[in-house]
């Protein structure tokens, strides 16, 4: 259109065009124009609508495991479910723990059901991804279920609950809360010493973490 209007000059840059000038159409970045002019605006927002729908999902979830009301089986879903959400999504890890769901997290952790008490300690170890949380998870009293859990609890329980406290160490100020704690270490050596093979490298890595820590 441009040339058909007469002019003889670059659009962009003004300088003269040669009398017939040999112009290449450029099909590809027309067809990537095309296709950008008709994306719908249903189109354009949809990894933002997917986001919302996780945490409007997180948010049902959330308030099944905090209800009094709810049921172990119902609990262990909403667990289930939020372990999968918060595994690699940063903004719902802070979603789920801004509502106050670690208090119930902490409740089925003391829980003597088994599998409540794994999923509850693999959503702790996933909110413990986001460094804002480690610090206000061991506030919250985290290090005293590990504890028992290391001691009592299932070999999957307590090889996560190593972890636990390796991702928490990451943290200075958390060494020192941790190694301080009555039998934290002395649990992990112990696990150390008679765990399975996941037992005793989840443990070997906690207690490497927290020996960085010159009174540990």
């Amino acid at each position: 259109q441009w040339i058909d209007s007469g002019n003889r000059t670059c659009p962009i840059t003004k300088l003269p065009l040669s009398e017939n000038p040999s112009l290449i159409p450029n099909h590809a970045l027309r067809s990537l124009i095309s296709n950008f002019a008709h994306v719908s605006p249903k189109e354009s927002s949809r990894p933002r609508t997917q986001q919302e729908h996780s945490q409007s999902q997180s948010q049902a979830l959330i308030s099944t495991l905090v209800s009094r009301l709810s049921s172990n089986a119902s609990k262990l879903e909403s667990l289930s479910r939020l372990v999968r959400l918060t595994k690699r999504d940063s903004s719902i890890r802070r979603k789920v723990t801004e509502s106050g769901v670690v208090r119930a997290a902490l409740d089925c952790v003391d829980s003597c059901n088994q599998v409540l008490q794994e999923k509850s300690l693999s959503l702790l170890l996933n909110l413990s991804l986001e460094d804002d949380n480690k610090v206000g998870l061991v506030a919250d009293g985290v290090i005293r279920r590990i504890v028992a859990v290391l001691r009592v609890g299932s070999p999957d329980c307590k090889a996560i609950a190593a972890t636990l406290l390796t991702s928490l160490a990451v943290v200075e100020v958390n060494k020192a809360t941790i190694g301080s704690y009555p039998d934290a270490i002395s649990a992990l050596v112990s696990l150390l010493r008679v765990g399975n093979d996941r037992e005793r490298k989840e443990s070997a890595t906690a207690l490497y973490a927290l020996c960085s820590f010159p009174d540990n």
